[in-house]
């Protein structure tokens, strides 16, 4: 049996942009344009509103210049409106070849809004249908307010209906403007229009204030709707609309009686480039696109993986041009940091991979975030600290920088089980640190290493909030020696690789 054909139609340049704060330049609306028809295979995009503004005016040009060569036309569409011919003169001068008509779907939005009957408002978009039809423009129809028309004035949307389908018209288009559907309305709402107008194509456009614009999409399907409107990461006013990956997701994955053409390997990029664009910022545990949705952070989920993947479900991360991660922290066995070893070419022995498995917890536990190219140094902190016995320990300290004031270290070292405290002040507050050890050594006639070369590095590409290691370098005796400290903090990670110097020396 073949399957029905859904078309989707992407608003993330019309609807998506009344996303609060978002505005396109008319060079990000035709590159985004571009990426939408060509990258992913959209079937329609609605790129912009009649009439709004010149910046508005400048982009629906570009888009269909460019669409006129390539041959888009029909594939390119703007919301107009009933005023007596004024969208229509607008969109000839742009270029543009489709309205997307915005009328009244309720009977409360006509009567309260545009305070007119039925009979006025039919004529009036009679005469815009007509007035495109004569300038070469196609018409397709939306239904504002059409969920709470069907809630409260049926009547009135079927007797809209009834004039409409005589009309030469392509598309009716039928949004939940205020997002007040619930999947079973849905169902039973599309379900009356399409059973008694079988030959008419009619779209459903979600919102999704109840969090509810996937399951609403759906019903729309299973009821028979032609087509679904969507945008790029579920932009949109309020809380936005239907997002374009998890309906594609969803539709390819649950309901094998229809099919779409999206391109979906190709999702998760276009997805990061309009969040670029807008600065409007993916949430990290939003599907499909999300920074976290493919990554493991329990150790028992990576240990299942490597066993016949039992934590593997149909989103498949490779499906939308992602890799699955597994993430490092207090939650992560042996198994995760396995898995992160593996990419960096890394192997470790059980007892050494047990060593460094409890430093990651340790650093959890600190809410420091640690990363795949954390791992290098943490093996390297581990593994050196396994070659000395601290005899010498950095009991407790106290840095103090305010401004004003030369900053201070108030140090508590134990040597050989006996407690030493010193104050001491510095040009900063590792060497205020290293005063208040010179004087502790003093007191106890020892030998303090000089401090040669002192190097800070992260991880390329980590954040701020990174671990870092520091590296320094210590003369003794004439003979040079490095250590290394690992923290988030520069100066932490100083004092632990000088607490290591201050054991090796004793060796």
């Amino acid at each position: 049996m073949e399957k029905r054909k859904i078309e989707i139609m992407d608003t993330t340049l019309r609807d998506g942009e009344q996303t609060s704060g978002v505005s396109f330049s008319a060079a990000e609306k035709l590159t985004i344009a571009q990426l939408l028809l060509e990258e992913l295979n959209i079937d329609r995009i609605e790129v912009a509103s009649a009439r709004v503004s010149e910046g508005e005016f400048q982009g629906v040009s570009g888009i269909m210049s460019w669409a006129t060569e390539k041959g888009y036309t029909d594939r390119i569409e703007v919301l107009a409106f009933v005023d007596g011919g004024i969208s229509i003169e607008w969109m000839k001068k742009a270029g543009a070849k489709v309205q997307n008509l915005l009328t009244k779907g309720s009977l409360n939005h006509l009567t309260h809004q545009l305070k007119k009957t039925p009979e006025q408002h039919f004529a009036e978009i009679a005469q815009s249908i007509a007035l495109a039809n004569e300038n070469g423009i196609a018409t397709n129809v939306y239904l504002e307010d059409w969920s709470n028309g069907m809630r409260n004035s049926p009547e009135y949307v079927f007797q809209y209906l009834d004039f409409l389908v005589t009309q030469p018209v392509k598309r009716i288009l039928l949004p939940d403007t205020l997002g007040v559907l619930i999947p079973s309305d849905t169902f039973e709402f599309i379900s009356k229009i399409t059973a008694k107008y079988p030959n008419i194509h009619f779209d459903f456009h979600a919102h999704n204030d109840y969090d509810l614009s996937i399951a609403n999409v759906m019903e729309a399907v299973k009821a028979g709707i032609s087509g679904l409107h969507v945008t790029v990461n579920g932009m949109g006013e309020r809380a936005g609309n239907a997002p374009l990956e998890s309906t594609v997701a969803v539709i390819n994955d649950f309901m094998p009686e229809v099919k779409i053409n999206i391109k979906e390997s190709s999702l998760y990029s276009v997805s990061k480039l309009v969040e670029t664009f807008t600065g409007y910022r993916i949430p990290a545990n939003k599907p499909i696109v999300g920074d976290n949705v493919f990554t493991q952070t329990a150790g028992i989920h990576a240990d299942g993986d490597n066993k016949n993947n039992l934590y593997f479900n149909d989103l498949l991360p490779e499906r939308f041009g992602r890799k699955r991660k597994y993430a490092l922290g207090k939650t992560s066995g042996k198994a995760n940091i396995e898995k992160n070893l593996q990419e960096l070419g890394l192997k470790l022995n059980p007892e050494d991979l047990k060593l460094v498995t409890q430093r990651i917890i340790e650093l959890g536990d600190k809410k420091e975030t640690v990363t795949k190219e954390d791992l290098p140094y943490i093996i390297s902190d581990v593994l050196d600290s396994q070659s000395y016995e601290e005899k010498i320990v950095v009991e407790s300290y106290i840095l103090v920088h305010a401004k004003g004031l030369r900053p201070s270290t108030t140090l508590c070292l134990k040597i050989d089980g006996e407690i030493i405290e010193e104050n001491a002040q510095g040009d900063g507050q590792f060497d205020a640190f290293m005063n208040a050890l010179s004087k502790i050594y003093k007191t106890k006639k020892m030998i303090l290493p000089k401090l040669v070369d002192y190097a800070v590095r992260i991880p390329p590409g980590s954040s701020s909030d990174a671990l870092c290691e520091t590296i320094i370098t210590w003369i003794h005796n004439g003979k040079e020696f490095k250590t290394r400290g690992l923290d988030s903090d520069q100066t932490v990670a100083a004092i632990i690789a000088t607490q290591k110097m201050l054991n090796v020396v004793i060796i």
